[in-house]
């Protein structure tokens, strides 16, 4: 592993911005790391449509090494850009290593610590999709950076499947990390395992019966949670930050267990996490039960409850406290809402110049402003009037609802169609009433050249 200098940082961002538009049209569908606009949620729900329908076989696969043994002239070959960026980039993979004064040679893998090698490890596992596409009918190959599952509803071309990909990373210097590569099924047990972990979630399905409220069902459901590591973890995460907390205030163990609650909850609420986010809330009261009881061990169990908990106030169970004027209360993990993660459409991308799309997924584009993008994703794509959905060539136009122009807070702003904007304004309102919704925008009309007041 070689970290490259401040300067070769910046460079190397200079590349990328060169170098990841082009990839970017390239890049398969299924392919989700170190990617914009894609994310771990789109590879699990990816996951999830392939094995919804029908229990599938899966190898559950890693590479050994991923960065550290990629291979370089082929890698090189790939890429097949123009001769100063070859060389450049050349220059940076045998660049070398000074540890303690001693030099080493890199004859393999990339640079790590820079913002270069992820695009470049996509690059040389790019491929392997349609590769296992064209000899392995019906498999489906998600790959999240050097994380991948081969989905097949026959045991047989799993196994070829493996063979063939084994084969195919042998020319990238890559293979297998036999330790975490297995084959599994998704509802039947497989050396005493159903499903498979994969980015921190377990997948697998539970047999149910076929007829259920008088609809025939499918025979099995689907349950994407987080896994038993991962909530293993996120415990001993919170145990140790207790335990650093022994003779802290009450307010400073709740200033630094809330991001830790808030930060993991966020990450599985796509998912079905409600049953894992209850156990977790249970054992965390447990283990501020012991941090109350080691603080005053001679007095009584309500006296700590009244001491710490908002038993009192009515407020039930909230681990709560006052610090002066303000009052901090523990965050729970159920509280968190369980919100479906819409998956990224096929092979698009950021780059494809469709505003509208990726504005309303992402709350953000490079070419719009801060708040038009914002107000795009809070409407979902959507205008207030005609309820039809924004596309890259509407004039779009921002609306005051109480119709005073000085008001420019949220709940009074809603972004129109053009043609829906005058309607509002002649008066044609009896059958698409204006929603008000949360948002703060300027006008948009086409590179917002010409903006007009609601």
């Amino acid at each position: 592993m070689n970290i490259p200098t401040l300067e070769d940082r910046a460079r190397q961002t200079l590349f990328k911005l060169a170098l990841e538009p082009q990839w970017e049209v390239k890049f398969e569908p299924n392919s989700f790391g170190f990617r914009p606009g894609r994310s771990c949620h789109d590879a699990i729900t990816a996951i999830y449509l392939q094995v919804c329908h029908q229990p599938k076989w899966i190898l559950d696969a890693d590479l050994a090494k991923c960065f550290d043994t990629i291979a370089q002239q082929p890698l090189l070959k790939k890429l097949n850009a123009s001769p100063f960026i070859i060389r450049q980039i050349r220059a940076w993979l045998r660049a070398g290593v000074m540890d303690h004064f001693q030099f080493s040679e890199t004859s393999q893998g990339v640079l790590q610590g820079g913002s270069l090698s992820p695009l470049l490890a996509n690059v040389a596992l790019h491929g392997m999709e349609n590769y296992i596409a064209r000899y392995c009918k019906g498999a489906r190959v998600i790959r999240y950076a050097d994380d991948l599952v081969v989905i097949h509803p026959e045991r047989q071309v799993i196994d070829h499947a493996q063979q063939l990909l084994s084969k195919w990373l042998e020319k990238m210097g890559l293979a297998f990390k036999p330790s975490k590569t297995r084959i599994c099924h998704t509802l039947n047990p497989v050396d005493g395992q159903v499903g498979f972990d994969f980015l921190g979630f377990s997948v697998r399905q539970y047999r149910m019966s076929k007829y259920k409220s008088g609809r025939s069902m499918k025979g099995f459901k689907t349950i994407i949670q987080p896994s038993r590591t991962a909530m293993y973890r996120h415990v001993q995460r919170l145990q140790n930050t207790v335990r650093s907390h022994k003779a802290a205030p009450q307010a400073a163990l709740i200033q630094h267990l809330n991001p830790i609650i808030r930060g993991w909850s966020a990450y599985f609420s796509a998912q079905c996490s409600k049953k894992a986010y209850a156990k977790l809330d249970y054992l965390l009261y447990q283990k501020l039960r012991a941090w109350a009881n080691r603080r005053h061990p001679y007095k009584s169990g309500y006296w700590r409850a009244s001491r710490y908990w908002s038993v009192n106030q009515g407020e039930g169970w909230v681990f709560a406290t006052k610090q002066g004027n303000k009052r901090m209360r523990l965050r729970t993990h159920v509280e968190t809402p369980i919100v479906r993660h819409a998956k990224v459409q096929g092979s698009r991308s950021p780059f494809d110049g469709d505003w509208s799309y990726w504005a309303t997924r992402m709350g953000k584009h490079p070419e719009l402003p801060v708040r038009i993008a914002r107000l795009l994703k809070q409407q979902r794509g959507r205008c207030s009037y005609c309820k039809l959905y924004f596309m890259s060539d509407d004039l779009l136009e921002v609306h005051h609802v109480d119709g005073n122009h000085h008001n420019n807070k949220w709940d009074n702003l809603t972004l129109l169609h053009q043609h829906c904007h005058d309607q509002v304004h002649s008066g044609v309102q009896d059958k698409h009433p204006v929603v008000e919704e949360p948002c703060e925008a300027t006008s948009l009309m086409h590179g917002f050249a010409d903006q007009r007041g609601g």
